[in-house]
């Protein structure tokens, strides 16, 4: 099928989905079924509204600097695909004689190009649609994890590894110290916190996750009891954790344009906000709250070497699949069931990725529901790479003159 390629990027950043970019382009100009390469420029939303570019065009060293610039080049949306926008959406294609459309994205992302290439099936215009994994929550169905999660989870490990090292010498100033990272539905990214733990008096100590729900009164005996023994508390919760009774820990009501609750600063709230207020109010102490929101999104400074050659090979791997005539589908990452851990590559349909969330295994969370178990920790840790180690003084008491 000759024809016409053109990549979308869709929904938050990551510090390695330029990366997947490029690897797609690159792949894209060795094939011979695509004549041009063409960008949305803000996603499907821009596509419908003719903004479209030639990254044909562009330099092959511009294309090559993708490979460590962060965020989303294209240009992102977060507009959800009606089903009157179909008719426009395939007059577009066919302006532009598209017969390969990519999206790189999450949940939402993987739905547009599932009803896409299905509507254009319906209508009989001949379409390769494909999915390209990426979203810093590691939620995807079909896959072992997803191009970005690595890097936000290394910048959630480190930015605890350092924050609790400052939370443990300014004990006597703050007591405890709440780190917000993102994820609506999963706890991957605040669990990756785990991996700074390195021994029982490190931070963090407690790890809050959507999937586990939250009792005030637990939440307060937790943390006070590990004040009293350590001095100090690091704690990390997930922005969409819950109480017992099913309302958000942050207090949000405000839904984006898929009905998902906002939280963090596009809510209004916060859960570490509401968590930093329950234990002042409950113990007096002074404390402090981190909310990065994107940061641990777009932190090419510290980005997996994985990572970013994952994204890479997805890029690569979606252009060989369509140059296979495969469409219907998304790059998946696959682990190995047995020995050291390595990249491979495959795939998953379509129709089963879209809109789902995966959340975290069992397996993967302690009883009580307020840490990461070992098995987590070996799952993560060959994706994130070594975080490095502080120096502690011993303070040996000085004996008088």
């Amino acid at each position: 099928m000759q024809g016409n390629a053109l990549i979308g990027q869709s929904g938050g950043p990551t510090a390695v989905i330029n990366s997947t970019l490029c690897g797609l382009v690159q792949q894209a100009e060795k094939s011979k079924n695509i004549q041009n390469i063409y960008g949305m420029r803000y996603g499907i939303e821009g596509f419908m509204k003719d903004e479209v570019s030639d990254l044909g065009s562009e330099s092959p060293s511009v294309i090559q600097g993708l490979r460590s610039t962060p965020s989303s080049a294209l240009g992102s949306c977060r507009y959800k695909v009606q089903d009157k926008d179909f008719p426009l959406i395939l007059d577009q294609l066919k302006k532009y004689n598209i017969r390969y459309f990519f999206l790189i994205g999450g949940n939402d992302t993987m739905d547009t190009i599932h009803r896409v290439e299905k509507y254009c099936q319906d209508n009989n215009y001949e379409l390769c649609g494909i999915g390209l994994p990426k979203t810093v929550d590691n939620d995807l169905y079909g896959t072992d994890h997803t191009p970005g999660y690595p890097s936000a989870a290394r910048y959630v490990a480190l930015s605890t590894q350092q924050s609790s090292r400052l939370a443990a010498d300014m004990q006597r100033v703050d007591r405890y110290v709440i780190h917000q990272t993102v994820g609506r539905e999963s706890g991957f990214l605040a669990a990756a916190a785990g991996l700074a733990k390195q021994h029982d008096s490190d931070g963090p100590h407690l790890i809050y996750m959507p999937e586990r729900k939250l009792n005030k009164e637990t939440f307060i005996k937790d943390a006070t009891s590990i004040i009293e023994a350590n001095g100090w508390v690091s704690i990390i919760c997930g922005e969409g954790i819950l109480w017992e009774d099913g309302t958000p820990v942050s207090a949000s009501n405000t839904a984006d344009k898929f009905s998902n609750i906002e939280f963090g600063a596009m809510g209004g709230s916060s859960a570490a906000m509401n968590l930093h207020k329950i234990l002042s109010d409950e113990t007096g102490y002074r404390g402090e709250f981190q909310i990065t929101e994107s940061l641990s999104m777009c932190g090419i400074d510290r980005a997996s070497k994985i990572d970013l050659e994952e994204a890479y090979g997805c890029g690569v791997k979606a252009m060989e699949l369509a140059d296979n005539n495969e469409t219907g589908i998304m790059v998946t990452l696959v682990r190995p069931t047995e020995g050291p851990y390595k990249t491979n590559y495959g795939t998953a349909p379509l129709m089963d990725v879209a809109v789902k969330a995966k959340p975290m295994p069992d397996e993967f969370i302690n009883e009580a529901g307020n840490f990461v178990t070992p098995a987590f920790i070996d799952y993560l840790k060959p994706l994130v790479g070594d975080l490095g180690t502080f120096s502690v003084l011993q303070h040996q008491a000085a004996k008088a003159q």
